[in-house]
């Protein structure tokens, strides 16, 4: 792959991330509440979704997936109200929640990542997103699995730095409120939450 055509993608992808998405706004919920190392494994369940998403554009399912309306409206919605419902479930939770930052109850790793990886599968358009974005930097003169594999890591690479900045950045604030009642986490944490379903909800009603 031609260098320049590497720097115009990075620069494309970059510009694509300036607005945080529900992933990082989950990022920002999690970081806050189960502090930024316990948060990576939402970044990794995000990332994992990421990389099947793409081979699945590599695949050809892009095709079947814009075919399929009915099923990609009720997987997204699905996702939108999952979002919402942990937002509100945080905001319950911070009424009867007392305790300070260090002794707040954590979720499991297993459970982050399972978030991470289930918000970024609520968006399946994220497979015609990559099957739109990856072939306007692919030569058709060179391998294609070579070309195909340098966009895919670099993506995943530059999206798992911004999750991780979103994170360090909740988790340094989160720290800062040591002495404070953790029932402030929940809440600012349940806002992004809903923030982030409602912001599945609105796209989708865009392209409906």
């Amino acid at each position: 792959m031609a260098l320049t055509d590497w720097t115009l993608y990075v620069a494309t992808v970059l510009a694509f991330m300036a607005t945080p998405g529900p992933s990082h706004l989950l990022m920002l919920s999690n970081s806050m509440s189960n502090g930024l190392n316990r948060s990576i494994a939402t970044a990794a369940g995000d990332l994992t979704a990421n990389a099947l998403q793409m081979l699945a554009a590599g695949f050809g399912l892009a095709a079947f997936l814009v075919a399929s309306q009915n099923a990609l409206a009720v997987i997204k919605w699905a996702g939108a109200a999952y979002l919402i419902w942990m937002g509100i479930q945080m905001w319950r939770r911070a009424a009867a929640n007392t305790g300070t930052y260090s002794t707040r109850a954590r979720k499991s790793v297993r459970e982050l990542w399972l978030q991470g990886f289930l918000t970024s599968a609520a968006n399946p358009k994220a497979v015609v997103f990559f099957a739109a974005l990856f072939p306007q930097f692919i030569r058709p003169e060179l391998p294609f699995a070579t070309q195909f594999f340098i966009l895919s890591v670099t993506y995943l690479v530059i999206d798992g730095l911004f999750l991780i900045s979103y994170g360090a950045g909740a988790d340094y604030l989160a720290r800062r409120m040591r002495g404070k009642a953790s029932a402030v986490l929940d809440r600012v944490g349940g806002a992004f939450l809903v923030g982030a379903g409602l912001l599945l909800g609105l796209k989708t009603l865009r392209e409906s």
